[in-house]
């Protein structure tokens, strides 16, 4: 995630081009995701992980991420008759409480998190190769049917026309380690509206990761719960791992506060948050207990505008990102 690179006027022309031709009208239903094939087999996998030495990972560039194009939005859908609550998997060996202190700063702008629990498992750095260059954004591992679910931002699955390769996921990664190992996706998939405009409403992407060691990624770390079809103006926490200055992505950063719904351009959930480049994808928690650091995720970090300075927005999860979860999670 970073700030758009984009003048205050170009955001003004942006917003009159969208009302002056319209919004695309939303469907009846949601539409169906778009996947696309990773590292379908076992050496595939393997290939993937030798490739992701921890230099390469130290030396991964965050993603960037430009300005909102004019008339790229579609009209999202509102909310729903009430909100769908998917409750977290508890990590099977708890992260103790030795070497935590407690978090007590509500509402935080930016800081290490020095709280316990299971995000310290299930949140990761994301890593993979886009126009020849390696690559890192955020992600969270979700409960899912298939124990093998990551949700992060569409960008950091497909950016400019093209899916990225060598996507792995490191969960729990913190100074340059990857303690639960790196996790191969043998499918990468986004919203239909994020691969055919890179609609900022829709970025969101999903992962679904091979096996390690005998074992799914939800038996290894746990997993996040989900809320979809929420409320707005929540008590929410985003984490992401940070790479451009002053972050460097070695540590687990997060925000918390009050939400606010985007008043521009976007139907967006926007937080006080100073999270840089490299923090894109990660999650944003409603009902987030600090004490068990487990919460239901409902946004991921997506963007800022230049001229709203550390203020991040994150997308509505609505029907279509259910849709996309769904089809992830039965993969």
């Amino acid at each position: 995630m970073r700030r758009p690179r984009r003048t205050v006027a170009g955001i003004l022309l942006a917003a009159g081009a969208l009302f002056t031709t319209g919004l695309q009208a939303a469907t009846a239903h949601a539409a169906p995701a778009t996947a696309h094939p990773a590292a379908a087999t076992a050496a595939a996998q393997q290939k993937v992980r030798d490739y992701w030495t921890p230099e390469r990972m130290r030396t991964a560039t965050p993603l960037d991420l430009p300005g909102i194009a004019p008339g790229s939005l579609a009209r999202p859908q509102g909310q729903g008759s009430g909100p769908t609550v998917i409750a977290p998997t508890p990590p099977k060996t708890p992260v103790t409480a030795s070497s935590k202190v407690a978090v007590k700063d509500f509402p935080q702008p930016g800081g290490a998190w020095g709280g316990n629990g299971a995000v310290l498992k299930t949140t990761g750095r994301v890593f993979f190769t886009f126009q020849g260059r390696n690559a890192s954004c955020s992600g969270d591992a979700v409960t899912s049917q298939n124990g093998s679910t990551v949700l992060t931002a569409g960008h950091c699955v497909k950016y400019q026309g093209a899916w990225h390769t060598n996507w792995t996921f490191a969960p729990g990664y913190h100074d340059g380690q990857s303690p639960y190992g790196t996790w191969t996706a043998s499918k990468t998939m986004s919203t239909p509206q994020w691969v055919a405009s890179e609609d900022m409403n829709f970025d969101v992407g999903a992962a679904v990761v091979g096996q390690l060691n005998g074992q799914t990624l939800t038996q290894a770390v746990g997993a996040q719960g989900l809320q979809f079809n929420g409320a707005y103006n929540q008590s929410l926490y985003a984490f992401g791992f940070p790479a451009a200055s002053p972050y460097d992505g070695t540590k687990l950063i997060y925000c918390s506060g009050t939400s606010i719904k985007d008043f521009l351009l976007t139907k967006d959930h926007g937080l006080s948050c100073n999270m840089t480049g490299g923090s894109s994808g990660g999650p944003w928690f409603a009902s987030f207990d600090e004490s068990t650091g487990a919460g239901l995720q409902a946004s991921v970090n997506s963007f800022g505008y230049v001229f709203l300075p550390n203020t991040m927005f994150g997308p509505y999860f609505g029907d279509d990102i259910k849709t996309l979860y769904d089809q992830a999670q039965a993969a």
